[in-house]
């Protein structure tokens, strides 16, 4: 019989290094090749509605530069009967500065159907319980935003000025 820790350290230690991995496909705080090739997969997948799951979307916004629309895959945090969008990467992400640039006007697609949206920046000090909620539903994004749901909100208050959250608004 295994003693209860090392079952518990040895999980500690998988979530390490998958973590390390993620990390390195995102090196610089931009996706690599093969992570720029999985969120084309995720975007397609996600932009149907048929694979995933319902905090699943794509992002659409108009490059700042170039005016090309790029698809995002991101997950929606939903707390207390709104939603949200946060940047795993942080404020320098390219789909951030081109919400950003265009005065937080976007597009989700949701199970099939493009919706108009606002993207408004929620103040640092309202950020630590929707990052929670992030960390719950995106497990993708522990390894960058480097906390557990468990974690207390304290933690997730001190990193709350790295990650910008948007509350999401239906366009007219």
């Amino acid at each position: 019989m295994r003693p209860p820790g090392l079952l518990r350290r040895i999980a500690a230690s998988a979530a390490r290094r998958a973590g390390a991995i993620k990390r390195a496909m995102y090196r610089g705080g931009r996706p690599g090749p093969l992570m720029r090739l999985w969120n084309r997969v995720d975007a397609w997948a996600y932009s149907t509605g048929r694979v995933y799951p319902d905090h699943a979307a794509v992002l659409m916004v108009r490059g700042r530069h170039t005016g090309k629309v790029s698809a995002v895959p991101i997950a929606i945090a939903d707390l207390a009967g709104e939603e949200f969008v946060v940047s795993m990467l942080g404020p320098n992400a390219q789909w951030v500065r081109n919400v950003e640039a265009a005065g937080g006007g976007a597009v989700l697609r949701r199970r099939g159907r493009d919706i108009r949206v606002r993207l408004e920046v929620v103040p640092v000090p309202d950020r630590a319980t929707v990052l929670r909620r992030y960390v719950a539903i995106a497990p993708g994004a522990r390894p960058h935003l480097g906390l557990a749901p468990s974690d207390p909100l304290s933690r997730f208050r001190e990193i709350a000025h790295a990650h910008p959250v948007f509350r999401i608004r239906m366009s007219a």
